[in-house]
């Protein structure tokens, strides 16, 4: 069976947990968590020497990093990932948005401000620079949003699982969702489409 090893409160491996979600692929779940240093250990080190989750391992042994590599590898051949070569290149465009632009900033102010072991890291001068620039990252989404119902277009894709993994849990890092009224409808629209399951799902 496919093996997800990730973290229940990461943004990141809830991206793939959500698609296989979606897609009814059966996988077996293990937690390894960076809080407590099981990410450095070397038996997981042995499986990512990056030492990091999420992690795919397939049936026959292969392993995957990266959440979005990720996704893109589960999306192939399915109404997650575009046809369309346009459509397909904007779906990539924001994948390398969210983990440039949006994931930095959003996601690691709300570790900050919500990870014990971080405290130390949560200064004056980089809550306000991690809040800026997500506030940038938040106000570049809704200007697109405002175009258009999801990133790569009129459908929805992975750019969309992937920019909701941080963006529905954005306010816990202190940002207003509100102050952005397209990011807030587009919420709600990831939150409608079919077989759409909350952060803290785990297959049984």
């Amino acid at each position: 069976m496919t093996i997800l090893y990730g973290m229940a409160d990461s943004g990141n491996c809830y991206k793939p947990r959500l698609l296989m979600a979606k897609l009814g692929i059966p996988f077996r779940n293990i937690e390894v968590s960076s809080h407590s240093g099981d990410t450095r250990k070397a038996d997981y080190l042995a499986k990512n020497p990056n030492a990091m989750v999420p992690l795919l391992e397939l049936d026959d042994g292969r392993r995957l990093a990266e959440s979005n590599a990720i996704l893109l590898y589960l999306a192939e051949g399915t109404r997650y990932l575009p046809q369309d070569r346009f459509e397909r290149a904007l779906c990539h465009q924001w994948l390398f948005f969210e983990q440039y632009s949006h994931e930095p900033y959003v996601a690691v102010r709300r570790a900050l401000l919500t990870f014990p072991e971080r405290a130390a890291d949560a200064t004056p001068e980089r809550l306000a620079s991690t809040l800026e620039r997500g506030n940038k990252a938040l106000g570049v989404m809704n200007r697109r949003l405002a175009e258009t119902p999801f990133f790569a277009g009129s459908a929805y894709s992975v750019a969309d699982i992937a920019l909701y993994a941080y963006t529905h849990t954005a306010e816990e890092g202190g940002f207003q969702i509100d102050a952005y009224p397209a990011v807030a409808d587009w919420l709600k629209r990831v939150e409608a489409d079919p077989g759409h399951v909350p952060m803290d799902w785990l297959p049984n």
